[in-house]
């Protein structure tokens, strides 16, 4: 019986091994994904810049922890594990950093102290992992105890171990206080799941085993990879919790798109990912306990499982979606509205499409090898889509079509030698074309009583006058009012994109302030409207200075959003490289002294705007031109450059000022 336990519990310990090098990669496949989401979607914003950081350092940990228990000598395990301390080593320094940006995030920016704190952070981490993967201070040679791999700690391991539980506790205590800064039930929530999910990092990624020795790795491997495999449940859960969190700050899309683009990346890339690497683990280890050869097995095994869940996915996931995130019923509606309008959308390439099955069933119905649709627009009448040899615009006469749609579909008194009416009610004959006037219905709504031409269609002349018997008649009218729908269709979401067009700036004004108002409240919403709430106006000053003589940074400089740079446009013929240039001068000239150009002290701000970024000259030469050090040019450098995003956030001011009389008279 005790054989039988013992055995029993031996299976059971080997069976959480391999559940823990599942999890173990599958929470670096998750921390990957997340970061790799935050990259993609949310780079902009500072808080989850800080988060990449941090995510990147727990990817090195997991996957260099994978790597060590795949390792066949210990040796080549010892090498995994001094490199994982590239991970451990600034999990510190970046948890710090994050929570620093947090709380800048809700209006309580470092004075200087705790961006100090970073960057000795930093250079503490950097020291760190340079000790730990080149000598034996910190860490020393590898052991293994109960199939845990680990290295043995190092005389000033102790001193570590104190700076990385302080250093936690400075970042809990951040994330408290940018928690009570918070005003709104919905970002005390968040900034709570926040403050709950960020002992995460810190418990997943500190080194137990070298704190305890290995001892209950050897004493109690059951109980011991029990802990591991329940550690790593709550650990995966609570880095999925923290991202959730932080994938809301600086978005400016509404939650339920964040909801649902996060959902979606996270059952494509992790559940996908993390599930068929579980399936080909177990494939093998369960192969090699039949005695079965894996290679012939587990790819089918793999391809299945990888077809099952893209295959359930997405069948559940529209569903899903929008019950989870789409709110009430007048919400889900709308959303469902706009989708419907997405998936029925007709585009210009559609409408060709579309009309050039219109125009050969008229061919074949009438057995003539030309036709075409012309289309009335802004500019006149112009051929839509036309097939077979014949052009009806080849020669550049005036175009005598254009002025059948001014009768509305009656021939004018002044055309009749051009175009001539037929006994076919609704037909003309123009040049070798029989020609058909398409109409658009009356608006009822609109009060309009008659039907306004909106286009023609016209088929090559197999006589010079119409010979249609009463079928080809019949069928001609119903392709003729198809191509007339198909016409006023695209008029009519030609009209809803004007307006969405129209409408899209403010939109994207409102859903900004709306993120950023969430934890910064009046500051966002005093922010110049044209630019995000969280950006630093005179780090894009400094950008597109830096590339005042042409680059990405001026002609792709977030200033562009801005009322005065838009006015600016207007005055250099659409070139966005001299409208931003213009601001900007603007703006220098606006912080010169007055009187003629001098070197003295009220004259430096200017003097280094104009010397370092109009001139290009390099900073050495600014420095010595204007007698002072490198050091204090770079301080003064920010002063100007505060300066001058002072002066073009008063000229966006004044710019929205003169809007709104404009639109109060």
């Amino acid at each position: 019986m005790f054989d039988f336990l013992l055995s029993a519990l031996n299976f059971l310990t080997r069976l959480l091994i391999t559940l823990n090098q599942i999890l173990t990669a599958g929470i670096a496949i998750t921390t990957l994904s997340l970061l790799l989401y935050s990259l993609t979607f949310n780079l902009r914003d500072r808080v989850a810049r800080s988060f990449s950081l941090l995510m990147a350092c727990i990817v090195v940990v997991f996957s260099a922890d994978v790597a060590a228990s795949l390792s066949v000598s210990l040796s080549d395990a010892e090498a995994w594990l001094r490199l994982q301390w590239l991970g451990i080593a600034f999990i510190p320094a970046t948890g710090f950093h994050f929570s620093d940006a947090l709380l800048a995030t809700t209006g309580r920016p470092s004075r200087g102290r705790r961006r100090m704190g970073i960057r000795l952070g930093y250079a503490a981490s950097t020291a760190l992992w340079v000790l730990a993967a080149s000598t034996d201070i910190i860490v020393q040679s590898g052991a293994s105890d109960a199939s845990a791999v680990h290295l043995q700690p190092g005389p000033l391991f102790p001193l570590f171990a104190l700076s990385f539980v302080g250093a936690s506790a400075l970042v809990i205590v951040n994330l408290y206080r940018a928690y009570r800064r918070c005003l709104t039930s919905t970002t005390r929530r968040r900034m709570g799941y926040l403050l709950v999910a960020s002992i995460a990092p810190a418990i997943g990624t500190f080194p137990y085993l070298l704190a305890v020795g290995g001892r209950p790795a050897s004493l109690h491997p059951f109980l011991f990879w029990l802990t591991v495999v329940l550690g790593n449940l709550a650990v995966g859960g609570l880095l999925t919790l923290m991202a959730y969190s932080v994938a809301f700050f600086g978005s400016p899309q509404p939650d339920r798109v964040i909801r649902s683009r996060l959902f979606q990346w996270f059952l494509r890339g992790p559940v996908v990912v993390s599930s068929a690497l579980a399936v080909m683990v177990i494939v093998n280890r369960a192969a090699a306990w039949l005695g079965a050869e894996a290679w012939k097995i587990t790819p089918f095994f793999l391809v299945a499982t990888l077809l099952g869940l893209q295959f359930a996915i997405n069948l559940a996931r529209i569903p899903f979606e929008r019950r989870l995130f789409y709110g009430g019923g007048k919400d889900r509606e709308d959303v469902w509205r706009l989708q419907r309008l997405e998936e029925r959308l007709l585009t210009t390439g559609d409408v060709h499409d579309f009309l050039e099955s219109v125009l050969a069933a008229a061919c074949d119905l009438l057995r003539v090898p030309s036709a075409f649709v012309a289309a009335v627009g802004p500019e006149g009448m112009s051929v839509e889509v036309r097939v077979g040899p014949d052009d009806p615009e080849s020669d550049k006469a005036p175009w005598p079509l254009s002025i059948i749609p001014a009768s509305n579909g009656a021939q004018p008194a002044d055309v009749q030698a051009t175009v001539q009416p037929s006994p076919d009610s609704g037909l003309f004959v123009w040049r070798d074309f029989w020609v058909i006037p398409l109409h658009a219905r009356p608006d009822a709504e609109a009060g309009g009583e008659r039907e306004t031409v909106i286009g023609l269609l016209g088929l090559r002349a197999r006589a010079p006058h119409p010979d249609l018997n009463d079928e080809e008649r019949e069928v001609l009218a119903r392709l003729a009012e198809r191509a007339a729908a198909a016409l006023a269709d695209r008029v009519l979401q030609q009209r809803v994109f004007t307006a969405l067009d129209a409408l899209m700036p403010q939109i994207d004004t409102i859903q900004r302030l709306r993120a950023a108002a969430r934890y910064s409240g009046a500051t966002a919403l005093m922010s110049p409207n044209g630019l995000p709430p969280d950006t630093d106006l005179a780090q894009v000053v400094k950008d597109a200075l830096n590339h005042y003589w042409g680059g990405p940074k001026l002609t792709a400089s977030p200033l562009l959003r801005l009322r005065v740079v838009e006015n600016a446009l207007r005055d250099h013929d659409g070139n966005a490289a001299n409208a931003v240039r213009a601001v900007l001068l603007r703006a220098i000239e606006s912080i010169r002294p007055e009187g003629q150009r001098k070197f003295t002290g009220d004259w430096l701000l200017y003097n280094i705007l104009e010397m370092k970024f109009l001139q290009g000259r390099r900073v050495r030469d600014v420095a010595m031109r204007l007698a002072v050090s490198e050091a204090d040019l770079y301080r003064k450098q920010r002063v100007a450059l505060e300066e001058v995003a002072r002066a073009i956030a008063g000229m966006e001011r004044d710019a929205a000022e003169r809007v709104a009389e404009r639109n109060s008279q």
